[in-house]
């Protein structure tokens, strides 16, 4: 399998993709954002490592971009303590993140972790019926449409996911951990991804997602799907 590192620390990028090549994978190095767009839809890799600093073109905006080509998987690199980067990284569709400075054997397994999740079919979705229904929410699962009071929602693909897993369990509580593990297979990885993708899901199906009817907060435990929406 191909993996594309983008940085443009070449010790960083030397190290990076000696440890990848000594697990197996072929490799390539951009230094920048532009020329790591270029080399990835000249030949789309199975999976990028990116770090978000990236002169001309931040991380960001490559992810946002190598997402409107395909489903590529992304683990992209930040600085230690920046959590608000790390959440902007998972909103627009990293897959996962390491902090720097790193590990980089940590980092071969993150890599080869999220190869597995996201070649893995999700087992919400293939266990669930035809036609899931809830309050004003209809969804198709086999043709992937999601639909609100009879307008078509675009939902992402763990977005969808989450969503059926949901609807699916009306009225049970999940932690974020049980999520990770029964919506995407992930063993390990950051339960903020699960924080971020639940807001991003209410944005979509809540009337008010500052105030959720449908899928609310269990504190101290996690998230829950209402069997009857609330009334306020």
């Amino acid at each position: 399998m191909k993996v594309l590192v983008v940085d443009d620390d070449p010790t960083v990028a030397e190290v990076v993709v000696g440890y990848l090549e000594r697990a197996g994978f072929a490799t390539a190095h951009a230094a920048d954002g532009p020329s790591a767009l270029a080399m990835a839809f000249a030949e789309m890799p199975d999976l990028v490592v990116l770090d978000l600093m990236l002169p001309g073109m931040d991380g960001l905006d490559v992810c946002r971009r190598l997402r409107e080509r395909g489903p590529v998987p992304v683990v992209m690199l930040t600085a230690l303590g920046d959590e608000g980067d790390r959440v902007s990284g998972l909103e627009v569709g990293a897959d996962d993140y390491v902090t720097k400075p790193f590990s980089p054997r940590e980092l071969v397994l993150r890599v080869q972790s999220v190869l597995r999740r996201t070649a893995a079919p999700p087992t919400a979705v293939a266990a669930a019926p035809a036609v899931l229904r809830h309050a004003d929410v209809e969804v198709d699962v086999a043709a992937h449409r999601v639909f609100r009071g009879g307008r078509e929602l675009s939902l992402t693909a763990r977005e969808f996911d989450l969503l059926c897993f949901f609807l699916g369990n009306p009225g049970r509580a999940f932690s974020r951990d049980e999520l990770m593990r029964r919506v995407w297979g992930w063993e390990f990885g950051d339960q903020s991804t699960v924080t971020v993708h639940v807001r991003r899901l209410r944005e979509k199906v809540e009337d008010d997602p500052a105030a959720p009817r449908l899928l609310v907060t269990v504190w101290g435990v996690g998230y829950r799907l209402e069997v009857e929406p609330i009334c306020r």
